[in-house]
């Protein structure tokens, strides 16, 4: 499909316009309701203050599966603060009226189809969502919500790891609306103080299989690492770290947005 004739995205438009004047794009992850309903809110919004160009918002799942220990304990805290999905529409809705970024969700499938998916669409676009990323599902398992987002004009965005086949990264490619996400390593989130080298090899292996963007994430800590990224990645996705820092307020939050957005600039 030519540029010309693809379904509109905010989050490809996002991280384009990024790449275009800096090194690439910074999206950064943080959890709903974590440490409570509104704090989350107004660390979403200071993130967008402070370097960030597209947020990642996840939504408290009681069984995750590739969340690290930082990320497990905040969703934990939230689900016990009583986080409810509907809060996640709030939360969207408070972050777009308040800034122009582009807000993504981030949630196991099980919540959308119990939710139900078309439904779980609609108020996400309602709210002012841009998409969403739903790293348990696979394209092959993915035709509700695929049918779903194109009805809702939703981007979805499908994970490739390093042990994916040829044939699942055409599907994750060809299935992804917006940006399709490189998983760094194999493992759970987490930050490490090396991003592994299979990130390089993966989205090699990727470039020749689609047009759209290519971000990376999992185990991105600094603003070196950032930089690193950007010169074979088009994005930069970054969430134990911040969450981390929001355990110790929003300035250490703000604090830790600026040291990463430093590996943006063009070098």
């Amino acid at each position: 499909m030519s540029a010309s004739t693809r379904p509109a995205s905010r989050a490809e438009a996002r991280i384009r316009s990024a790449k275009a004047s800096r090194a690439g794009a910074l999206v950064g992850y943080l959890p709903i309701g974590y440490p409570d309903l509104a704090t989350s809110i107004e660390a979403a919004i200071t993130l967008t203050r402070h370097g960030v160009d597209m947020l990642e918002l996840g939504l408290p799942y009681s069984d995750p599966v590739i969340d690290g220990p930082t990320i497990q304990a905040a969703t934990t805290q939230a689900l016990e603060n009583g986080f409810k999905l509907r809060h996640a529409f709030e939360a969207v809705r408070e972050i777009s009226a308040a800034s122009d970024a582009v807000v993504l969700c981030m949630t196991y499938y099980n919540p959308v189809l119990a939710y139900g998916v078309d439904r779980f669409a609609g108020d996400l676009a309602d709210a002012g969502g841009a998409g969403l990323i739903t790293p348990d599902l696979v394209p092959d398992e993915a035709g509700e919500w695929i049918a779903a987002s194109d009805a809702h004009g939703l981007d979805r965005v499908f994970l490739a790891a390093p042990t994916s086949t040829d044939a699942r990264l055409r599907s994750a490619t060809a299935a992804s609306r917006g940006f399709t996400y490189v998983v760094s390593t194999m493992g759970i989130t987490g930050a490490r103080s090396d991003v592994d080298s299979a990130a390089r090899t993966l989205v090699g292996r990727l470039r020749p299989r689609t047009e759209r963007p290519l971000a990376v994430g999992i185990g991105i800590s600094t603003g070196e690492q950032v930089a690193d990224v950007l010169t074979y990645a088009d994005g930069a996705i970054v969430g134990s770290h911040l969450v981390t820092a929001l355990g110790r307020g929003l300035g250490a939050l703000a604090d830790a947005a600026d040291g990463l957005a430093e590996g943006t600039a063009r070098r």
